[in-house]
């Protein structure tokens, strides 16, 4: 679920940028009556221009809210490891594709949604350590692959299980029904997302 919701922000983002907009519903869950950060900048918002709507801008504040707190939670298991946040996500995708470890520059960054440039300067800090290797493409003599060298396999191997169990401890804090909720909820945004991000 963590995955979803950082996956769904990075969406958001894209959708933003290209100045699409997500129509919603303006009014809120008001399970918990105490009001939190997010409620405090819609009210003043809302004090200051009162005919603004802001029912997706609670939602968007929540979602950029949570996405921070949890960063801050994985970073701390990752730093263990002497890895951060784009590390550990560019490991782990190495290692989950399954023998031989192996995957192209560009399905790295796809699947990680960033930049070309963002992923070539990742690549060149992992390769440094010792903890991936380029190699020439057989089938692209243009291009070259990137692997997981067996230093980054233990690696991963040995951060993905303390990564799993912290996603564990905060998410069991949950009550059940509001835990399915919530992925419900965020993998129907999620497809929304990627939709309209879709080239048509």
């Amino acid at each position: 679920m963590v995955a979803i919701l950082f996956r769904c922000l990075a969406m958001s983002r894209l959708f933003l940028m290209s100045n699409a907009k997500v129509q919603g519903q303006s009014q809120t869950s008001s399970a918990d009556p105490a009001p939190d950060a997010v409620d405090h900048i819609v009210a003043q918002w809302q004090r200051e221009m009162p005919g603004l709507e802001s029912g997706n801008m609670v939602l968007f504040g929540r979602l950029k809210r949570c996405t921070a707190l949890l960063q801050a939670r994985l970073e701390t298991v990752f730093a263990e490891h002497g890895l951060n946040a784009a590390s550990f996500d560019v490991l782990a995708t190495l290692r989950r594709a399954g023998k031989p470890y192996r995957l192209t520059p560009t399905a790295l960054f796809e699947s990680l949604m960033v930049t070309s440039g963002t992923m070539t300067n990742r690549l060149q800090r992992l390769e440094e350590k010792g903890l991936i290797q380029r190699q020439p493409n057989p089938e692209d003599a243009r291009s070259q692959l990137v692997q997981l060298t067996p230093r980054g396999k233990a690696l991963i191997e040995k951060a993905v299980v303390p990564h799993v169990e912290n996603e564990g401890m905060i998410l069991d804090q949950l009550p059940p029904r509001t835990r399915q909720q919530l992925e419900d909820g965020l993998k129907v945004l999620m497809k929304v997302l990627e939709a309209r991000s879709s080239p048509t």
